[in-house]
């Protein structure tokens, strides 16, 4: 054994851990040989690497990057297995691509040579696994794809990959890696300077001067914002811009958290009630800020809309009309924009101060509605899921994170850290929620993390895979289940397009029930897990509570089965 000698695998080892990449979860297959052998070696000769570990599931190692990167933002690595791993991973790469997480997803790419090179084809499965065009799985929701075609490019093609992965707007990318090539030798040289990523766009100042001359003089301007949160920063500023001018603000259909629930400009989850009677609306990082089949902007409101790539170009339809538009950091637009708002003539005190009082004493009002149907609800069973996340937020605390896959009323929770709440993608990629848990505790071990999720969520998300890796690196979540047993959007939207049909008159609409449902609540326990299954909600939060404790005191994950309501 030559320790000196290093293959293209050492190399590309080398290079992720050159680029800080803290883990690689991987989902081996014949692939891997070249890459677990460096592994291997750089452990023996104390050479730098990020952590291997072998994840059963490709969706939860989609996951646990994607949940990494929510707790550290640094991007982790992920290699699954040719063609077959990549179609398992596609779920997971959608969420990130839609959710801008930059993830480095690797694939092995089957040999290319039948015979006559090191790592050429020894196994049946290596004909059928080849396709055509491997990437073309991949390419549309990727921000950069290529196979690694020659030795010396190993450690440049990471560096490439970082760099764009992490330029704004950020996203996955997609790279194979053929075995020949990974068990080359290495050429010789060094590792190449890193590459840095590019600096986020600024705020034009003509369009923040124009968006400025339109919110400045608006009687009703509103805000709406579904994943400001992602840049913590960039809420403080759209605090500080909402507190400035009395302006309310909706988190529309909210995938982090992008305004404190408990703010008296809160004005709650749906643009509806708000849109109707605004005369100006700033749309901040929102794909969707409203449902124009369903509802709009009143005639003659004017509208703005600013973030990283404010019209979506990678949304193939996508028809909001805006006044104005800026393509910036969220932050600095935001930034810009009060400053030059406050620039703007004088006279509006009166209206902002009549305004800040009038929008407090609506949000108080919609609390104590909110405090109204919970009493309603308290005693239903099947259990109402707005009693669930109720009880979900009195047992909490505040050293946690909140990880929403499941029809958890956000109105009944009260939450004001951005790193506290985390829901799934937009692109609806079933099975997130509890990979994106594990790689959550990893990377904030000292938070309380709780995956709220689903019954079909839950078994979207290969929940042995999940729960054989809490107990195996030992990070103990809790997983609430909303268990309805069915699939609950199905069957709404069958009902909204046909009210009066033969669907909604029926006790069993078609294709959406999950009954009889599994008992869920057993399968942690063969992990070494606490489940329980609860149908009582007068006994809701004590279980909770206790799950909690089997968590942050014995360091065990525990599952929570709700029986819950259907629609």
């Amino acid at each position: 054994m030559n320790d000196s000698v290093a293959s293209v695998g050492e190399v590309f080892v080398a290079a992720l851990a050159d680029h800080g990449i803290d883990y690689f979860f991987g989902n081996a297959g014949t692939d891997f040989a070249p890459v677990i052998e460096a592994f291997a070696k750089a452990a023996a000769l104390g050479r730098p690497a990020p952590t291997p570990i072998a994840i059963p599931h490709e969706n939860t190692a989609m996951g646990m990057a994607h949940g990494y990167f929510l707790a550290t933002g640094r991007p982790q690595a992920v290699m699954v297995h040719t063609t077959v791993g990549t179609a398992n991973a596609v779920c997971g790469l959608m969420n990130a691509s839609r959710q801008n997480v930059p993830i480095l997803l690797f694939a092995g790419r089957t040999p290319i040579a039948e015979a006559g090179a090191f790592g050429a084809r020894n196994r049946i499965i290596q004909w059928a696994q080849e396709a055509y065009d491997q990437g073309g799985m991949v390419r549309e929701y990727v921000k950069w794809d290529y196979e690694l075609r020659r030795p010396d490019q190993a450690a440049a093609a990471v560096d490439r990959a970082m760099s764009l992965a992490m330029s704004e707007p950020r996203g996955p990318i997609y790279m194979t890696l053929p075995r020949e090539v990974l068990a080359a030798p290495a050429a010789a040289g060094t590792m190449p300077r890193a590459t840095t990523p590019a600096s986020a766009p600024g705020p034009d100042p003509d369009a923040i001067a124009a968006a400025a001359d339109i919110l400045a003089g608006a009687k009703a301007p509103l805000i709406v914002t579904s994943t400001v949160g992602r840049y913590p920063g960039a809420v403080a500023e759209l605090t500080a811009l909402a507190e400035a001018f009395a302006i309310p603000v909706v988190t529309h259909w909210p995938r982090y958290l992008c305004f404190a629930t408990d703010h008296p400009l809160h004005a709650g989850f749906a643009p509806g009630p708000a849109l109707a009677g605004a005369d100006a609306i700033l749309v901040v990082d929102s794909d969707v800020p409203w449902i124009p089949a369903i509802e709009g902007p009143a005639g003659g409101a004017k509208v703005v809309q600013l973030g990283f790539d404010p019209l979506y170009g990678d949304y193939p339809m996508r028809s909001f009309a805006a006044d104005v538009v800026i393509n910036s950091a969220p932050a600095a637009g935001l930034r810009a924009l009060g400053a030059a708002m406050a620039d703007r003539p004088g006279g509006r005190a009166a209206d902002i101060a009549a305004r800040r009082d009038a929008l407090a004493t609506a949000h108080a009002e919609r609390r104590a509605q909110n405090t109204t149907a919970l009493d309603a609800v308290k005693d239903a069973a099947p259990m109402s899921p707005a009693w669930a996340t109720h009880c979900i937020d009195r047992i909490k605390g505040d050293n946690v994170i909140l990880v929403n896959e499941s029809p958890l009323q956000q109105e009944h929770l009260t939450l004001r850290d951005p790193a506290s709440f985390f829901s799934n993608s937009p692109v609806g990629g079933l099975g997130w929620g509890m990979g994106a848990a594990l790689g959550l505790k990893l990377g904030a071990p000292d938070k309380l993390v709780i995956a709220a999720v689903g019954d079909g969520a839950y078994m979207f998300g290969n929940p042995t895979s999940a729960h054989f890796v809490s107990r195996a690196l030992g990070l103990p979540v809790l997983t609430v289940i909303f268990n309805n047993q069915m699939w609950g959007a199905v069957s709404r939207a069958t009902k909204f397009m046909y009210p009066d049909g033969y669907a909604a008159k029926s006790n069993q609409v078609p294709l959406t029930l999950l009954d009889p449902s599994p008992d869920l609540e057993l399968v942690v326990t063969a992990s070494g897990g606490y489940g329980v299954r609860v149908d009582d909600p007068t006994k809701l939060e004590a279980e909770l509570a206790k799950a909690r404790d089997v968590v942050l005191n014995e360091g065990r994950q525990a599952v929570v089965n709700v029986i819950t309501q259907g629609v």
